[in-house]
């Protein structure tokens, strides 16, 4: 195990917040005196079946600290994901089905092994414990905490403020996801910064219960591909990491230029001293900031699919993009059914756009084009004709049997 100094310096990058840190810096010496390792948890609630890079900030966090030698558990919120975390939400969360819960765990646990070790990572579900409350230990648990101090939430507090409802069942979240860290005697929690109170909550339980209290430990929350929002599927603006090798490099390359440092720090493995001197070389026009990002998203598909499969991705953009020819393993489709098609409805049917929403927006905003010509009319009926072909954008094609 490495001296809890050098641990510092790993632990540092890309970080945004450490609370407080004179605790880690002393979990970490006695870590490295006892040879016991420290307890690292991680929450998630399964409200959506993909992970995309915005998840994986963190979770190559805890992948850090996993090959510092230190115990890492990820806990499935299947019992808080029935109320939905309210943090950041202007209105109560629409709460899961027990199906759409099982369904997203699942996936959820297939995706985090793409970047954790799965034979040294710990899966907990939360309502193995919290399911066991009864009614009395919940107001026990209650009671530890004010109204008041809930109202300090920003989002909480801007719903008073607005009068808009806040269902007493939502104050419960912050103590549930806290009560986790007790049964779990955590060392170090992780979060995005907009998970810092559900963090402190952890340490305060943890104090009324006796126990030490965990260190918080916050992460940036990456921005999406629009520059502004943060990633996010229902925006579409993400890159998942369950997605083809060619669409991770093409969407990688829609990263903004003045995003390419942030995107560098927190989702590649790329060294601090080369990523300074790639935005040193940018910044003093010595290099073209296209090649940058594609050195991004080559550093990104690699990590998902491997070298070979990013050196093909790679050689097929440039082939598209910058010689503006069409890919030769286009994926070929039967049409849906008998007659014309609703143009958004089609996009769908050929896995063209996720969702009608989605490929409404693409047209809207001239990404569609048939037989290399544009469609910008959502209303548009598209007639069958063998051969034709399909573009969304600059990464998805198909081709009509």
């Amino acid at each position: 195990m490495l001296a809890a100094v050098e641990q510092m310096k790993l632990i540092r990058r890309g970080v945004a917040e450490i609370l407080p840190e004179e605790d880690l810096k002393k979990k970490l010496e006695r870590s490295v005196q006892t040879g016991k390792p420290l307890k690292i948890k991680l929450g998630l609630d399964p409200t959506a079946p993909d992970i995309h890079l915005g998840h994986t900030v963190v979770l190559r966090k805890l992948k850090q600290f996993q090959d510092l030698g230190h115990e890492i558990t990820i806990i499935i919120g299947d019992f808080t994901g029935r109320i939905g975390d309210p943090t950041g939400r202007s209105a109560t969360r629409k709460q899961l089905t027990d199906e759409e819960i099982i369904y997203n765990a699942k996936t959820y646990q297939n995706q985090i092994f793409k970047i954790l070790d799965a034979e040294k990572t710990i899966v907990r579900f939360n309502s193995e414990w919290l399911s066991a409350l009864n009614f009395a230990d919940v107001i026990r648990l209650t009671a530890t905490y004010t109204v008041a101090r809930m109202l300090e939430r920003e989002d909480f507090k801007n719903r008073y403020e607005s009068n808009l409802p806040i269902s007493v069942h939502e104050f419960l979240y912050p103590l549930m996801q806290g009560y986790d860290s007790v049964a779990l005697e955590a060392d170090i929690e992780f979060g995005g910064t907009d998970q810092t109170f559900n963090l402190l909550m952890g340490r305060h339980l943890q104090e009324h219960f006796g126990q030490e209290p965990q260190v918080a430990i916050t992460m940036p929350i990456i921005e999406g591909l629009d520059g502004v929002q943060k990633m996010s599927k229902s925006l579409g603006n993400y890159i998942g990491i369950d997605e083809a090798p060619r669409d991770m490099y093409g969407k990688s390359m829609s990263i903004p230029d003045e995003l390419m440092e942030r995107y560098y720090t927190l989702v590649t493995d790329v060294s601090m001293e080369e990523i300074a001197e790639l935005m040193a070389g940018w910044q003093s026009g010595e290099k073209h900031p296209r090649d940058l990002k594609m050195n991004l998203a080559h550093a990104i598909t690699t990590l998902y699919h491997g070298k070979e499969a990013a050196n093909q991705a790679q050689e097929d953009f440039i082939k598209v993009f910058q010689n503006r020819d069409l890919p030769e393993d286009m994926p070929e489709k039967d049409w849906p059914s008998e007659g014309a098609q609703a143009l958004p409805s089609l996009l769908v049917a050929l896995g063209l756009a996720g969702s009608t929403s989605e490929a409404r927006r693409s047209i809207e905003q001239g990404a569609i084009k048939i037989n290399m010509e544009k469609v910008d009319d959502v209303k548009a009926q598209i007639e069958k004709e063998s051969g034709m072909i399909i573009q969304n954008g600059k990464r998805k094609f198909c081709k009509i049997n």
